[in-house]
Formats: structure tokens, C-alpha cells, sequence
């Protein structure tokens, strides 16, 4: 049977009114007059962005994918979300900028959408961290660029640096991270699950969300609890493992406030840690305290990382070290990028300045068996000001505060 209704490639669909934003337009309008600038210095006269954090920094839509491409155009003078058609009117109410969506009924009207913005032959940017082989070769069939330049670096160097708008979200969701943290130390004890502690922690963090921002979306607040030998990866997901006393505990608290993600990491015992564990908690502590006090303007990433080695290796410690010292915080998440250039590793040169945003979050692991056995980590948000750097992370850290239960 051969249907005779008009199918269309793509169209706009600006079903109902935009809704409120995570920040004014003039906070966008800013990033957009700044990308433009640094697309000029590149030699772009159009970039086809597909991550999810450049697309959510340029326009404030956050795309769930589900195995279809999203995008985002922009050009000398338009800025132009490109969105499948199973997500009807919600990619342009919650977007700063217009939006075309693409049908299924033809493979590729992705591209086709996207061409109606760009026309054909033009210098295309694009990001090298996140383009797949494959969309990279339907690129340059559907555009016939006359050249592609990789717009990944100078976009991250832009993330980098926060406004004024962002940071005050960051510290919505510092304080967030803390309702988290005290809902999931008044859950511990023993005979509970990792699961159950868990679920207190993201309940108390969305409820928190919901109230301080009525006008957002809500997608994406989790908790990593971690007990015994879960604990010895930051990453280790929540078990239905039954918690008992003198375990060390892992609470990792992740609230989501559209796109921007914050965290808290404590190390815990459950009614009582022993000696050995003890000695390596308070040693961590104390590189915590000190990475904290490196962290001002001037200093470069590699610089701060070397001295919390040395201070380490004094103790005999360095050996249980599993990553690096901490990284950027803003648009970002487990789902999407970060700013892989500032982060504290020894390979990461960038110098730290007013405007960013770092964790301090040394970590050690103990082998299973070893005296002191499990990972020890905590987890600080600071802001790097003129004067050196403000911690907007409130909840205590150490033994005095952490054996629960």
C-alpha cells in the first residue's frame, strides 16, 4: 500500500510556549557572542555540535537519546537545536534557541535538518571528543564541507570558566549534595542495605531539587553507597549487600539541576573503625586538607598533584592511590563530558584562575584482606576566587562526624 500524505524531512514544531530556563537569556546570548568569537579565531563558519554538554551549555537542552542523533547548529546569526521527532515540542519549550525536528521516515533527515541551517560548503566545526566515525563520514557526505576544524578544545577552555549565573547554581547543587548526605548518615546502621541507604539519599535530594527550582526538569539525581569491599572503586554501583558493623562505607551524593552536577564523597564506619583503618582515614583526611589549601590562581593542575604525591609517598601511602586528585565541575555528568583539562593528574598543565570551579577528592585503596582494607575518600566543591579558593561543600568530613550508626 503507498501512502499519499506528505511526509516531510524535517519541520519546526513550537508546540506550546517556551518554559523557563536555568538561566536568563542574556546568560546565554553571553555564551553564544563568546562561541562565535572563538569559531572566528578557528576559521568555522558553522559548528554541528552532538554532545550532550555543549548542547545543554549553548542552549539549555538537555537531549535524551535513546540511540538518535541530537545536534545543535550555530552560525554567524542563528542557533538552531536539531531533535527527533519522538520528543514532539519539548526540545524547543525547554531551549534557548529555535529548533527543527527530523523525521524517521527517511534515514539520515538528521543531516538533512541540519543542511537546511548550515547550506552546503561551508568551513564545519565539530567535536573531536564526541563525533562517531560513522556521523563524521555523513558529514562530509550531506555538507561537502569545505574543510572541518575540531572546535572540542576552545569550547572546553570556554566551560571552564563560570559565570556568575553558574556558580550560583553550582551552590544550589552543593547544598543539595549536603541534604543528601546528612539523609543518607541518618540511614546507616547495621542489618540495612546499600540500596535502601541509598534511595534516602536521592528521595531527600530530589525532594530538595523540586523545592528550590519548581520551574525544572527533575531527571538524573543518584547515590553511589558503597560498603566493605564495594568501596574500593569510586564508581562501584549500589548492591543489595546488608551493611554490618565496623564496615567502612562510601556515601557519594549526586543531585542533577538540569545538566549541572554537583557531588559530595565521605568515607564512613558503621559503629566503630579500628585502629588500622583509622591511621589511613586521618592520613587521607590530611591530604584532603592539604590539596585544599594548593588550590589558588597561579597554580597549575600537574603542580598541585605532585605535591599531594610527595605527601603521600612521606607516609608510604602513594602505592594505594587509584586516580587523580579531582576535577571541574559544571555541565557534566556520568551520562556526558567534562572539561578533561582541568582536572588534578600529572599529564594536566592548565593553570587554575578566578572563575573555575574543582573538587579536592584524594582517594586510597586497601586491598581486600590487608589490614585498614577498603577505599577512603573524600570530596570537596571549591570555587577559585582572587584571594585563593571558597569551599561551598558543608558537610563534615572525618571520624569525629562519620562513625554512624
Amino acid at each position: 500500500m503507498t501512502t499519499t500524505t506528505p511526509r516531510p524531512d524535517f519541520y519546526r514544531y513550537h508546540n506550546g510556549v517556551k518554559a523557563p530556563l536555568p538561566f536568563a537569556e542574556a546568560e546565554y546570548e553571553a555564551r553564544l557572542t563568546e562561541l562565535r568569537e572563538r569559531m572566528d579565531a578557528a576559521g568555522a563558519t558553522a559548528a554541528v555540535f552532538t554532545s550532550m554538554h555543549n548542547i545543554a551549555y549553548y542552549s539549555g537542552f538537555l537531549y535524551c537519546s535513546f540511540g538518535r542523533p541530537y545536534g545543535l547548529v550555530v552560525t554567524e546569526t542563528e542557533c538552531v537545536t536539531i531533535s527527533a521527532g519522538i520528543d514532539a515540542g519539548q526540545p524547543w519549550r525547554r531551549s534557548f534557541a529555535d529548533n527543527i525536528t527530523y523525521t524517521d521516515w527517511q534515514r539520515d533527515n538528521y543531516w538533512r535538518a541540519i543542511l537546511s541551517v548550515t547550506g552546503p560548503g561551508k568551513v564545519i566545526g565539530y567535536e573531536g571528543d564526541h563525533l562517531t566515525l560513522m556521523q563524521r563520514d555523513k558529514m562530509e557526505d550531506f555538507l561537502k564541507p569545505a574543510t572541518m576544524v575540531d572546535l572540542f578544545e576552545t569550547t572546553m577552555r570556554q566551560r571552564m570558566h563560570k559565570s556568575e549565573a553558574e556558580i550560583a547554581l553550582i551552590r544550589h547543587g552543593a547544598n543539595v549534595a549536603d541534604v543528601g548526605g546528612y539523609a543518607i548518615r541518618d540511614a546507616v546502621k547495621a542489618g540495612v542495605r546499600e540500596i535502601d541507604v541509598a534511595m534516602a539519599g536521592r528521595d531527600a535530594m530530589e525532594a530538595e531539587i523540586a523545592k528550590r527550582f519548581p520551574d525544572a526538569e527533575y531527571r538524573d539525581t543518584w547515590v553511589w553507597f558503597q560498603s566493605g569491599i564495594n568501596t574500593d572503586g569510586a564508581h562501584n554501583p549500589v548492591t543489595g549487600r546488608v551493611l554490618e558493623r565496623g564496615d567502612i562505607l562510601s556515601l557519594n551524593t549526586f543531585p542533577m539541576i538540569s545538566a549541572y552536577y554537583t557531588a559530595l564523597e565521605r568515607t564512613m564506619f558503621v559503629q566503630e573503625v579500628d585502629p588500622a583503618s583509622l591511621k589511613v582515614w586521618e592520613a587521607n583526611v590530611a591530604a584532603h586538607e592539604y590539596g585544599m589549601s594548593l588550590l589558588k590562581p597561579g597554580v597549575s593542575c600537574s603542580e598541585v598533584t605532585h605535591k599531594i604525591n610527595e605527601f603521600f609517598e612521606e607516609r608510604d601511602l602513594l602505592q594505594y592511590r587509584t586516580f587523580g586528585y579531582g576535577h571541574s565541575f559544571g555541565v557534566l555528568s556520568h551520562f556526558y563530558g567534562r572539561e578533561a583539562g582541568l582536572e588534578l593528574r600529572e599529564d594536566i598543565d592548565t593553570v587554575l584562575e578566578p572563575g573555575m570551579v574543582i573538587s579536592m577528592e584524594p582517594m586510597l585503596t586497601i586491598a581486600n584482606g590487608e589490614p585498614g582494607a577498603g577505599g577512603y575518600r573524600e570530596h570537596d566543591i571549591l570555587v577559585i576566587n582572587d584571594d585563593g579558593n571558597e569551599n561551598i561543600t558543608g558537610y563534615p568530613y572525618g571520624p569525629e562526624f562519620n562513625v554512624v550508626g
